[in-house]
């Protein structure tokens, strides 16, 4: 049965209208956040309005991340660091992206998992300036309005409803940390340019009683809406985004059930859902190379994943579609796979299943009912643990140990976040295998020494995918994601591991490597979207693979360089001024700087 034949209702119809209602352009803007920053030119300081604004010191590069550096490391916790990182993200957005550019493992974890956990539970609490765009229940029916104060083009927005916030709950529109994380990641990985995303949260209620009556809280006091109420809330929201913006990518994240709008949404829209799609992609990426250093063929693969909830009935779809790239059957590929959840092994004769948990029920279980995962380890015998439960400690050490003396290279994968749901620590895993087994976690972990030998643990972090699957929709105008370049981005990822890293059994690439790892993701995503057609740059189908790569890049926000696009601003004017061409150019709105021909030295802008 189609995804539009199990909705009750009819499957929206895109929404394709001319944008109206436009604000119009401000006259003479003031400057703009990025403006101020201290490694501007003299010269670009007094064109951009911002001479004497900012000390009269022009920094390089290396002082301003020495002086950022020095800041951060003042700030003694961690969501002190998030708090000094947000700000100055919001008050000098290329210097921010420096910094990042060049500590992107120090820092990911700071604007990310799992300081954002942290972030998220006290958002109304820290709040201090805007971040992004909140559209609440009681705007139904003016959602277009209200995304028309957002001010800036956009080509792809986070949204979600914060009702599944890692594993912390529902959290209500203290969520929008998530929206406004993994858009930061997005620049950070993949160069999308900071000023075309948008952080979307959606105040639909909350059903969290502490939060609806914190006198702090930011968002309504009511309970969540009901399922029709957010579907019907979602229909417009996702007919008025496109509107405003008709190529936008749509990625939605966090929603305590994230099936519905997929769903609904994947083939009308160009959407897709982190939470099962960029986990399974990412997830897949480390698994086949898990697979290829195990020793143990496809086939013989016995994979028990504890959690059957989105994330792990996502994650584990995508692995069933590489046992069948691997020569098996559909039905054999998912007989791989033993799913737990509270109640024990997911079996068709335990009882009613959720719809979601439906595909991998066992009908092989002869009326046994398997209740703990230690009785299902036993039971299974597995290759592969994956835990995506958000119960920590879920590995306990005689489920570790005894993973080790049935696998010679036993797959242990706790990849539940923020560190303190995790099924076990890295430490963990490697004390009870005695260093045997292949780890990627979904919270980070630091190096340890075993034997006498550094171990570096995998992260299987959707931040490997995303960006790519992002950045490759949008720069291949697709009008769907669909789950060809899903799979394209997990599959991508296993082969961007450098020799070294191969030799050194890790199970995805360095973090440090992470923009060229992208540009690998981002070309195999764009190859998938024109195999499924749904390409609409068509220009890129005869551009051989190489130079794809290089209109990648060529297309990726560099932080280091947008001051340069001021810089030529300034000189272009300086030349229609000493060419006496000015008031062509000034009676088409273009502003002409005082004084720009005089030596070159700009004293301000006609007002």
């Amino acid at each position: 049965m189609s995804s539009q034949a199990r909705n009750n209702s009819a499957a929206p119809v895109a929404n394709i209208k001319h944008v109206h209602h436009h604000m119009p352009p401000r006259h003479n803007p003031l400057p703009s956040p990025w403006d101020y920053d201290t490694a501007n030119t003299i010269e670009a300081r007094k064109y951009t309005r911002t001479y004497g604004l900012t000390p009269p010191g022009v920094d390089t590069f290396e002082k301003q991340l020495q002086r950022c550096l020095a800041q951060l490391a003042a700030r003694k916790t961690p969501i002190e660091k998030y708090q000094y990182l947000s700000v100055l993200r919001n008050t000098n957005v290329h210097l921010f992206y420096r910094l990042l550019a060049g500590n992107v493992k120090e820092i990911c974890p700071l604007i990310y998992t799992p300081t954002v956990g942290e972030a998220c539970q006290r958002w109304s609490e820290l709040y201090t300036q805007p971040e992004g765009l909140y559209l609440s229940f009681e705007d139904r029916g003016h959602l277009h309005q209200v995304i028309q104060n957002w001010p800036h083009d956009v080509e792809i927005t986070v949204v979600t409803d914060g009702s599944r916030i890692l594993g912390l709950g529902d959290l209500g529109i203290n969520g929008m940390g998530i929206p406004v994380g993994k858009l930061s990641l997005y620049t950070a990985c993949a160069g999308i340019h900071p000023m075309k995303t948008l952080p979307l949260c959606l105040d639909l209620g909350t059903s969290n009683k502490e939060f609806r009556e914190d006198p702090l809280y930011l968002g309504s006091r009511r309970d969540k809406v009901t399922a029709e109420e957010e579907k019907e809330f979602l229909d417009e929201m996702m007919a008025a985004l496109t509107e405003r913006w008709p190529s936008i990518v749509i990625q939605y994240e966090d929603f305590k059930n994230p099936f519905p709008s997929l769903e609904r949404y994947q083939n009308t829209y160009t959407m897709f859902n982190d939470d099962i799609q960029g986990t399974g992609a990412v997830i897949l990426g480390g698994f086949i190379n898990a697979v290829k250093q195990s020793g143990v063929a496809p086939k013989d693969q016995r994979a028990v994943f504890l959690g059957a909830g989105s994330a792990g009935v996502g994650v584990a779809k995508q692995l069933t579609e590489f046992f069948m790239k691997e020569g098996l059957s559909e039905e054999d590929a998912k007989k791989r796979f033993w799913l737990v959840d509270s109640q024990g092994l997911v079996a068709h004769d335990r009882g009613k299943l959720a719809d979601h948990k439906l595909y991998f029920a066992r009908d092989d279980n002869d009326g046994q009912q398997y209740r703990s995962l230690e009785e299902v380890v036993e039971y299974v015998k597995p290759t592969i643990l994956m835990g995506l439960s958000t119960i920590g400690g879920a590995f306990t050490p005689k489920i570790l140990q005894r993973m080790a003396e049935m696998n010679d290279r036993p797959v242990i994968f706790p990849l539940s976040n923020p560190s303190s749901k995790s099924e076990c620590t890295f430490e963990e895993a490697i004390k009870y295998t005695n260093g045997k087994c292949l780890f990627a976690s979904g919270s980070p972990f630091p190096t340890l020494t075993h034997d006498g030998k550094d171990l570096t643990p995998g992260q299987g972090n959707n931040v490997y995918v995303f960006p790519g699957i992002g950045l490759g929709a949008i720069l291949s105008k697709s009008v769907s994601v669909t789950q060809g370049m899903i799979y394209a981005s997990g599959a991508a990822l296993s082969d961007s591991l450098l020799p070294s890293e191969t030799a050194e059994n890790w199970l995805y690439p360095d973090i440090n490597r992470i923009r060229d790892v992208s540009v690998v993701v981002t070309k195999h995503v764009i190859r998938a979207a024109q195999k499924d057609g749904v390409d609409r740059e068509l220009q890129l189908r005869g551009v051989r693979d190489e130079e794809l790569e290089v209109y990648v890049r060529q297309r990726m926000y560099d932080p280091f360089t947008e001051h340069e696009k001021v810089e030529e601003e300034v000189r272009g004017l300086a030349g229609l001024v000493g060419r006496g061409e000015t008031n062509g150019v000034a009676g088409k709105g273009v502003e002409v700087p005082v004084g720009v021909a005089n030596g070159g030295h700009v004293v301000g802008k006609e007002r």
